[in-house]
């Protein structure tokens, strides 16, 4: 089990590395899941992620409390209902569609909200 972690562990650091450049790519949970991989597989890829210097506050303030950075916060409000206005005027949904897609984006938004802040 330990070689898959491995596997996953990197497998996530490239698409976290990938999202770093695409927006409609998320690298933070990429990376936590990166930490969580290489947690009980190599305690020093674990080490060097927790001690980067861009993201490691992040990914430790993640672990310890389940805190999400205020500006990470704000840029999911922002994201979120660009991203609802922009599928409401760009496709002309029916009302079920809309309000399923502004349930499911809302569940995520409540959720987001509901953390700590680091």
């Amino acid at each position: 089990m330990r070689s898959v972690y491995f596997v996953l562990g990197l497998l996530f650091i490239a698409l976290g590395f990938i999202g770093a450049f695409l927006p409609v790519l998320p690298t933070t949970p990429f990376l936590i899941l990166a930490t969580a991989c290489f947690a009980r597989s190599s305690p020093r890829l674990e080490n060097w992620l927790l001690s980067h210097p861009r993201f490691g506050a992040s990914l430790r303030a993640w672990r310890e409390r389940g805190a999400i950075p205020l500006r990470a916060k704000l840029l999911a409000v922002t994201g979120i209902s660009t991203g609802f206005l922009l599928f409401w005027l760009g496709s002309a949904p029916g009302p079920i569609l809309m309000a399923s897609v502004g349930v499911f984006m809302l569940v995520g938004l409540v959720y987001v909200l509901s953390r700590p802040s680091a």
